[in-house]
């Protein structure tokens, strides 16, 4: 069982991690490797998907609710409409991640959960980051979302399943590649992990009901706020900063965290 303030680490590192480029499986692996922290549970783990949904669904509220607005005013025959359309691709986009996890996820669980392979897919998915935004800086693009650019964002997430590919980093590196500009990658990347981290948690949920245990009110509640308190600066000063500094810093990031974990790998 973790203390109080293993909770509020955890929950920082994931509110942090789930929407920069640089993996949370990354970052989770190292406290309980290095520090020999316990588990932090499937409660707990419930508790800050949580927080980072709600961060994500109140920082896009306006959004969402003129998304819904169009959605279902198109689908009363008023026509069809950017935010409409925008609505059907993050649902087609979604699929290839939810049929990946359905098919995969033992798999991925049984043999992909190595040190090594979150160390590997850290460095390698960092570097395809930054080609993707070199080839942004050369050649600035702003072309607009369509159904197959969508899908193609929603396979690259699919990837993601996989430890230390960063739900963030593949999909904002594949919107990259299609020419589109780093604000529309970012948007479409953050909007595309409401159905997953939503889908995520109620799995988790469903998981947590089904063990018929009992679990910590308040450290979940803590988890829950800090995780959804991180996450909401996190986005906020991602898409502040975004157009000023790039994907360069976060590369740079990766590359010197897959250093520290190869380095734990070898010394292991």
């Amino acid at each position: 069982m973790i203390d109080a303030f293993q909770a509020i680490v955890l929950a920082l590192v994931q509110g942090l991690t789930e929407f920069l480029p640089i993996s949370s499986s990354a970052h989770l692996v190292i406290p309980s490797l290095v520090l020999e922290w316990p588990d932090q549970g499937l409660a707990f783990d419930v508790a800050v998907h949580v927080g980072s949904l709600v961060a994500v669904l109140y920082y896009y509220r306006q959004t969402l609710r003129e998304l819904a607005v169009d959605w279902f005013g198109s689908m009363a025959g008023q026509g069809a409409t950017v935010n409409s359309r925008m609505v059907w691709y993050l649902g087609f986009a979604t699929i290839p991640a939810g049929l990946a996890g359905i098919f995969l996820e033992q798999f991925i669980e049984d043999h992909a959960r190595s040190l090594l392979v979150i160390a590997s897919t850290t460095l390698i998915f960092g570097l395809l980051l930054g080609l993707a935004d070199h080839h942004a800086e050369r050649t600035p693009g702003d072309e607009p979302l369509t159904f197959w650019r969508g899908l193609f964002i929603g396979c690259a997430q699919a990837m993601a399943l996989v430890p230390g590919v960063s739900r963030s980093g593949v999909t904002i590196t594949a919107a990259l590649m299609l020419n589109m500009s780093r604000q529309d990658a970012a948007r479409f990347s953050f909007l595309l992990s409401i159905p997953i981290i939503a889908s995520a948690g109620g799995r988790k949920t469903w998981e947590l009901m089904g063990l018929g245990e009992p679990f910590d009110v308040p450290m979940m509640a803590l988890g829950a706020v800090m995780s959804g308190v991180a996450a909401y600066a996190c986005i906020a000063l991602f898409l502040r900063l975004l157009d000023r500094v790039g994907m360069r810093p976060f590369v740079y990031y990766r590359i010197a965290l897959a250093i520290v974990l190869f380095s734990i790998w070898l010394g292991s």
